[in-house]
């Protein structure tokens, strides 16, 4: 898209604090952001809205589901989507053998704003 206002971000994480700090950011920014706190809840917004640019996904998930598991339909499905990985264990994403996990941005937690800000435009540019 051509400007970040009309950009829609899916941010799926399963802690409030940080879910509700990453979507007010962002929001803050000019983005679109839609919430998931679960693998249940990504997979039916990635089901019913037309247009997502970008999801950010944590790894580790509830329900055995992981931000790979999310990740791998999602870009089959809408092969124009960005990925965004962050976890506190990142080495496991990157262990899992996904071939998006190969190309999609890892951002290890703790994270500055900044530096996800920076991903974004990158990706989206």
């Amino acid at each position: 898209m051509s400007s970040d206002a009309e950009n829609v971000v899916l941010i799926v994480e399963d802690e409030p604090l940080i879910l509700m700090l990453l979507s007010d950011y962002l929001s803050g920014e000019g983005y679109r952001v839609l919430q998931a706190e679960n693998g249940e809840q990504a997979f039916e917004i990635l089901a019913t809205k037309p247009h997502l640019d970008l999801m950010i996904t944590d790894y580790r998930l509830p329900g055995g589901v992981s931000g790979v598991m999310i990740a791998e339909p999602a870009v089959k499905l809408r092969p124009e989507l960005k990925v965004i990985f962050i976890s506190g264990y990142p080495a496991e994403i990157v262990e899992s053998g996904s071939p998006i996990a190969k190309k999609a941005p890892i951002l290890a937690k703790p994270f500055t704003m900044d530096t996800l800000h920076l991903q974004i435009q990158s990706l989206l540019n």
